[in-house]
């Protein structure tokens, strides 16, 4: 019995083994289809950046054709215009010449022979060497030479190699995830999809939304990080670069948020103290109790003016109901204002109070 129940032992813990084994393949496979499907994508993508790189060239190529082609027909079009011109201007001085040559008045003859000669001989003059030749050919100078390019398509593959550690890439921001609600901000990255550098974590920087410096706001290997107690009404400029053990990589691109212009609230349940009900989803407070109690708003407030109402469905005289703004480590069972963590407006009958400290201000 005891070899047989250590034997089993030793079973129990390779089936253990086994278990966790299947749970690590079949994490593995999930982390196969993940990288099969990113890869895909950046192949996809590297294609297309060729294809369009090719397309952009190619729309070069052809402007520079029909450039070729205008200057070949407007030199053609202004041979042909001048060419009629000059045929015409001789046309019709032949044509004059052979009228006079008709004529039978000799001294009439003279009279015009010599200027009606040099005309001529200007004419036959104007009609230089090369004139009646094509300034331009009908054949274009242009070869393109598209072998080399190719012959790369042709070798384009993949590089099955061990790259060596350096510092992560650029992190790229996922736009869609990140965004805004009151005055806190949600930011979210990953890394490119074929990476082949470690990733120890991130470092978020974010400026004081005021174009100010960046200050980092955030360290660790998490890819999603939100930002509470912003100001609100205010553009956040955000950055996030990766470090290893080699260094610190690249800053991301900027991305600009904006916080809210009204900071939208209820009341919080787990800064509520356990004597007060909540409810109409959080908006409106009851409570029972004879003694103070306390509960916060969900939104935080940094600088600026703010305004909001309260509406007071019942009053029983006491306690007389205090409202105002306290830092979030405000004590939960005294009267708001009571202490250095409020300020605090309170009301009785007939009359209201400024508090802050325990002390009175402002009646």
């Amino acid at each position: 019995q005891a070899q047989l129940s250590q034997a089993l032992n030793g079973v129990s813990d390779k089936a253990k083994e086994a278990k966790e084994f299947l749970v690590q393949l079949k994490n593995l496979l999930q982390q196969i289809q993940e990288n099969g499907l990113d890869y895909e994508a950046c192949l996809v993508a590297q294609c297309d950046a060729l294809v369009d790189a090719l397309t952009r060239q190619k729309a070069k190529l052809l402007t520079k054709v029909t450039k070729e082609r205008e200057h070949k027909l407007k030199v053609v079009w202004d041979q042909i215009n001048h060419c009629t011109l000059k045929l015409r201007q001789s046309t019709g001085l032949m044509e004059y010449c052979l009228e006079v040559i008709k004529e039978n008045d000799p001294s009439g003859f003279l009279q015009i022979s010599d200027a009606l000669i040099k005309r001529v001989q200007v004419s036959q003059e104007q009609w230089v060497k090369g004139a009646l030749e094509p300034k331009v050919s009908a054949e274009f100078d242009l070869t393109l030479d598209s072998e080399p390019l190719l012959q790369s398509i042709h070798q384009l593959d993949f590089i099955q190699m061990k790259f060596p550690v350096s510092v992560p890439p650029v992190p790229l921001l996922q736009l869609e995830k990140c965004c805004t609600r009151n005055n806190s901000v949600t930011l979210a990255w990953r890394m490119p999809p074929l990476s082949h550098n470690p990733v120890e974590g991130y470092i978020l920087e974010l400026d004081d939304g005021d174009g100010g410096q960046f200050r980092e706001v955030y360290v660790g290997k998490e890819t999603l990080c939100t930002i509470d107690g912003l100001h609100f009404n205010s553009t956040y400029n955000a950055r996030v670069k990766a470090f290893n053990s080699s260094g610190v990589g690249p800053y991301s691109k900027t991305v600009i948020l904006q916080t809210s212009d009204v900071a939208w609230f209820t009341f919080d349940p787990s800064s509520a103290h356990r004597d007060i009900v909540l409810s109409n989803d959080n908006q409106t407070a009851t409570c029972n109790s004879y003694d103070d109690r306390v509960v916060l708003g969900t939104a935080a407030f940094s600088k600026g003016v703010h305004y909001w109402e309260l509406h007071v469905d019942r009053y029983d005289n006491h306690p007389d109901p205090a409202f105002g703004i306290a830092r979030i480590n405000v004590v939960k069972d005294i009267m708001l204002g009571k202490d250095d963590k409020a300020w605090a407006m309170y009301v009785d009958n007939n009359r209201s109070w400024f508090m802050h400290c325990n002390s009175h201000t402002n009646r």
